[in-house]
């Protein structure tokens, strides 16, 4: 699976692009400006950005230098209302993969997504089976066992899962749980993530009303403990 982080300050283009990429079994995350497209952008773990280039704070040929001067080296899919040979040579010249100008089709973008991450060198092994107790998690094939039986895990409770694991001992917020976990567009509230600990901690640990695992973390939020 691989993972797509979508910088676009238009919402309704970015939640049309995260709701097709999902379609097509990608990890989606949107940015609704330039700096925090450069904060989620430096993710090692970002495998394509599509970046627009008219944005709020810093505009994507400011974040795509940036990215690339910090050693990003996610494949960049430039969007822009320009049609201009000059910026598409200015992009091309900072980093950028491939350039496609607004008004686009939907099928072109998503050809022209598939075909950069084909393109992509193979990723080192990321060790995609996570093991704590009598409980495995395969990210890749998202699945979850315990004591060798498949566990039934909704795809909203894999999503909190995935971001426990994948960052062990690092506490985190219940508002940054919804942000990565549901997106910036999601109208619930943090305390939403309380039953889906709640729901993990009954279906993984020993003891859910004392949890070994999945840990709170007082004014704060949880801590995943392997």
């Amino acid at each position: 699976m691989s993972r797509v982080l979508i910088v676009e300050d238009d919402r309704a283009i970015a939640l049309g692009l995260r709701l097709n990429l999902r379609k097509e079994n990608h990890e989606v995350e949107i940015a609704h400006d330039g700096e925090e497209g450069l904060r989620l952008g430096l993710d090692p773990r970002v495998d394509l950005i599509v970046l627009d280039v008219m944005l709020p704070q810093r505009n994507g040929f400011e974040v795509l230098k940036e990215l690339r001067s910090r050693g990003s080296t996610a494949s960049v899919l430039m969007l822009t209302a320009k049609n201009l040979e000059g910026d598409k040579i200015l992009g091309l010249k900072l980093g950028a993969d491939d350039y496609l100008a607004k008004p686009f089709g939907l099928g072109e973008l998503l050809a022209r997504v598939e075909a950069l991450l084909r393109r992509r060198p193979p990723a080192a092994p990321r060790g995609d089976l996570v093991q704590f107790a009598d409980v495995v998690v395969d990210l890749a094939a998202q699945t979850v066992r315990r004591g060798g039986a498949l566990v039934d895990v909704t795809p909203q409770e894999f999503r909190v899962l995935r971001l426990f694991v994948e960052q062990p001992g690092r506490a985190l917020s219940r508002e940054d749980i919804v942000a990565r976990g549901w997106g910036n567009e999601y109208e619930g509230t943090p305390r939403t993530v309380d039953n889906f600990v709640r729901a993990l901690r009954v279906k993984l640990e020993m003891d859910a009303e004392e949890p070994r695992y999945f840990v709170t973390v007082r004014g704060v939020g949880y801590r995943f403990e392997k």
